[in-house]
């Protein structure tokens, strides 16, 4: 069996804590894991497990990477880059075609890398069953038992009973509420958990029948990879030229090969702050408060501090998040309308939809602390072994103050070695580079002055993570 995790989503809905350069998968919202992390983990434990499959896109190839190095124990893992979204159908024919390189008989285990499973043993059974479909040619879909009439979630309606699996009749958009409560009542219908199971041929074959086009894009342009470290870079031109599709759509709503197997084992999708709420242990009044709260007369809410106290009186079902540079309140019955906030941030030209003021970096992170019009103060941390680029900046000048751990200094012909409160000086357009030789994390605080103090204003001179 070849496990897929996809993991390439950017969490608009869990905005202001999920932002495209840091989306919901790589967070820790349950647990001290990130929710990548816990999938990884949960099919590691599965049985005849030998290769896995994670499908990124570009920007966060070194998250998936340093999640992998902590999660995975298997043999043999892979890490395919989209240069650009294209949904989930071509991306999983690109993991199909690479996993038909190792095993011709591969079967695909398909599962986003942001959701949630309370009960693995439960998950376990229903991809054994699953997998038996998928040995009999079947497409198989993981319908999750509903427990309530949710309106947030597509579903499945399941014809003639086939054993341990149903024969799909069809897939429906999310339904209005007295729709969803039709569908409750009836006992046929589950939710769309996004999750499936087949052999790699077979959903080439399926997919061929019905977009020929994308099947040929993508086997040409995984023929013409390059690797790079950990990573698989599939042929940027011809990847982007690929239809746009989900799996849904291209495959699995034409098939009459899909069936669909049930799965009660408390999924989430963690698709908005409200399910974030509903899958957290609520306190006597029904709140789930995360980080330095403090609550007077709240009922039903939840509340999540990052980096102060937040106190809440007199409120009741809203959500409350604060980050270090955005604070959202929202009622939680109107949490699936981020987005629409996300989309206002966009058109004003902010960044805030893009970075936390902490932002990651392969070597480490930096964070913003103070800035004006011609200076800048940022905190940087460089892990153990790590190094940023050899560069050069032309309108900024920089001055470095190790706070914690050792720093190993280019500054032009020279090299210096500083440890705790001693400082540097880099001058304007002069070539520079940060080390950490340690085996404790870097800790510099760095003053920036000039004319202009973009992230643009770097000249790569040299890279160890081939960045430009």
């Amino acid at each position: 069996m070849t496990p897929v995790i996809l993991s390439g989503g950017s969490g608009t809905r869990l905005w202001p804590l999920s932002r495209e350069t840091h989306p919901k998968q790589f967070i820790n919202l349950i647990n001290e894991n990130s929710l990548l992390g816990d999938t990884v983990e949960r099919v590691e434990a599965l049985d005849d497990v030998q290769h896995l499959i994670v499908v990124s896109n570009e920007e966060h190839r070194f998250m998936v990477a340093g999640c992998l190095q902590t999660h995975n124990n298997l043999n043999k893992s892979s890490i395919i880059l989209e240069p650009v979204g294209r949904n989930t159908a071509p991306a999983i024919a690109l993991a199909a075609y690479e996993a038909l390189k190792a095993d011709t008989d591969a079967v695909l285990l398909i599962m986003p890398a942001d959701h949630v499973i309370n009960d693995n043993p439960k998950f376990a059974e229903a991809v054994i069953k699953g997998h038996k479909a998928a040995l009999e040619g079947r497409l198989a879909t993981f319908g999750i038992v509903p427990d309530s009439p949710h309106t947030g979630y597509g579903y499945i309606q399941s014809g003639a009973q086939q054993g341990d699996w149903a024969q799909v009749d069809h897939f429906v958009e999310k339904p209005d509420e007295e729709t969803a409560k039709k569908y409750i009542r009836s006992g046929d219908y589950y939710w769309n958990s996004g999750m499936f199971m087949f052999r790699a041929d077979r959903y080439l074959e399926e997919l061929e029948k019905f977009n020929p086009d994308m099947v040929a894009i993508c086997q040409r342009a995984l023929d013409k990879s390059t690797t790079d470290l950990d990573f698989i870079r599939v042929d940027a031109e011809t990847f982007a030229s690929s239809p746009d599709d989900s799996i849904d759509y291209a495959v699995m709503e034409k098939t009459d090969a899909a069936v669909v197997v049930p799965l009660d084992a408390g999924w989430s999708d963690v698709g908005s702050w409200s399910a974030l709420w509903e899958i957290n242990q609520q306190d006597e009044h029904g709140n789930v408060c995360k980080g330095d709260v403090i609550t007077e007369d709240v009922n039903n809410s939840y509340i999540h501090s990052e980096s102060r106290l937040v106190a809440a009186i007199g409120v009741d079902n809203h959500v409350i998040v604060e980050t270090d540079d955005v604070i959202l309140v929202a009622d939680k019955s109107r949490v699936q309308d981020v987005k629409k906030l996300v989309s206002q941030v966009k058109k004003q030209d902010r960044q805030e939809h893009r970075f936390h003021k902490k932002v990651h970096r392969p070597w480490g992170t930096y964070e913003g602390i103070s800035s004006s019009k011609r200076f800048q103060v940022k905190r940087i941390m460089v892990k153990p072994g790590s190094k940023l680029s050899l560069q050069k900046h032309h309108h900024r000048a920089e001055h470095w103050v190790v706070v914690q751990g050792t720093a190993l200094i280019t500054r032009g012909d020279e090299e210096l070695l500083l440890t705790e409160d001693q400082s540097t000086y880099i001058p304007l357009g002069t070539v520079h580079r940060l080390e950490n030789p340690g085996v404790i994390p870097l800790e510099i605080i760095e003053v920036q002055t000039g004319s202009y103090l973009g992230e643009d204003d770097i000249v790569r001179l040299e890279d160890t993570y081939g960045r430009a």
